[in-house]
């Protein structure tokens, strides 16, 4: 097997990713419009948005599968997609994880994983080697043999991310990589991802649409929204301090709160929620100003027992917390407290707050 070599990234040349107003489309629909982006040297950015948000059509345009519209991309400090200038995607240092697997069918796992590092330049004997030590990491070595058609979607999807680790690129792309997997299996390539990624000293794009996943692996997450980004931050950060409720919604459980924010002599502050009054911890984006304001709260910002009443309606245990919804004067809120459940459905109990977070513009416009 031939091909054209790899240009390797510089990593002296600055971000290993810089995208500066790109539009992708496909004929006349534009899927993207005006995308800003930077991934720097060793960084996980995280991609996170549902499904039809262009998730995909971004790391196909870093790929270089897909041309782009208007814009610029450089990879690794050279320009890959500008105006007529296209770099194929064997001439782009990135190793990417298809949705899709796009598995060789004449090709068994053993020889699938073995043929990037081949094409480094490492003899045949030696590359089967290095790619029987990534598939006995991820579990699939007994099925080394195996052709495409002989594999499940998830052995097919481990596969497919051997194959991309094997690349050794300055830039991965995962498309959901572990989405046909197990809890347990996924939780275990998310450790070899992030384990061979800063080992190399790569950086990666990572698309998914699953809050949790995004959180736990990224460096920094960037919100999608039809093809526009939302929010970028550190998950701290957007899970913390969302832009909008559609930002705080996709990255979790959030309730909007009717609120009143009344100083006291002292400098400090009180809530008043459906006439009853306390302390909480409250944050904005340009300070906290006294009068009506709606506020977002997470589950694990309140707390039962407290002044505010509320009817439970529905309960879920989780094994290490339990989920609540009450039905309260302002409105139902999502409510989660450690362990077993305390209260019944149906049972009226008492509820407050902890901490809340006041976003600019009018929340209360939001609420679909």
């Amino acid at each position: 097997m031939t091909g054209h070599p790899v240009v390797a990234a510089n990593p002296a040349t600055g971000p290993a990713v810089i995208c500066r107003g790109v539009t992708i489309a496909y004929e006349s629909t534009v899927v993207v419009s005006d995308l800003d982006l930077h991934v720097g040297q060793g960084e996980m950015l995280a991609l996170l948005g549902p499904s039809g948000c262009g998730k995909t059509t971004i790391l196909s345009a870093l790929a270089g599968f897909l041309p782009i519209r208007a814009g610029e991309i450089r990879i690794g400090g050279r320009v890959v997609a500008h105006g007529t200038h296209h770099t194929p995607p064997d001439r782009r240092d990135v190793g990417v994880v298809f949705q899709g697997y796009a598995l060789w069918p004449h090709l068994d796992a053993l020889d699938t994983v073995a043929y990037p590092i081949r094409r480094r330049g490492v003899g045949a004997t030696e590359a089967r080697v290095q790619a029987t030590a990534i598939l006995k990491r991820l579990g699939i070595v007994d099925l080394a043999h195996r052709r495409p058609a002989e594999l499940s979607g998830g052995e097919q999807q481990r596969v497919g991310l051997g194959r991309a680790l094997a690349r050794e690129a300055g830039v991965y792309l995962f498309d959901e990589p572990t989405a046909h997997l197990d809890a347990a299996l996924r939780d275990q390539l998310q450790l070899e991802i992030a384990d061979r990624r800063l080992r190399s000293g790569a950086a990666a794009v990572y698309a998914t649409h699953d809050t949790a996943e995004a959180l736990a692996i990224a460096d920094r997450v960037a919100l999608v929204r039809d093809g526009r980004l939302v929010q970028e931050g550190t998950p701290i950060e957007v899970y913390e301090r969302p832009v909008d409720l559609w930002a705080a919604r996709l990255t979790g459980l959030a309730s909007i709160i009717e609120i009143r924010i009344v100083p006291e002599r002292d400098g400090t502050t009180r809530v008043e929620v459906a006439g009853s009054s306390q302390a909480a911890s409250l944050a904005a984006p340009g300070g906290i100003a006294p009068g009506h304001a709606h506020a977002i709260v997470r589950p694990d910002w309140l707390r039962l027992g407290g002044p505010i009443p509320g009817r439970v309606a529905a309960v879920a245990f989780r094994g290490a917390y339990t989920d609540y919804r009450l039905a309260t004067p302002t409105g139902e809120i999502d409510l989660r407290a450690g362990g077993p459940p305390t209260v019944r459905l149906g049972e009226v109990v008492g509820w407050s707050i902890d901490r809340a977070w006041i976003p600019e513009g009018n929340v209360a416009d939001q609420i679909v």
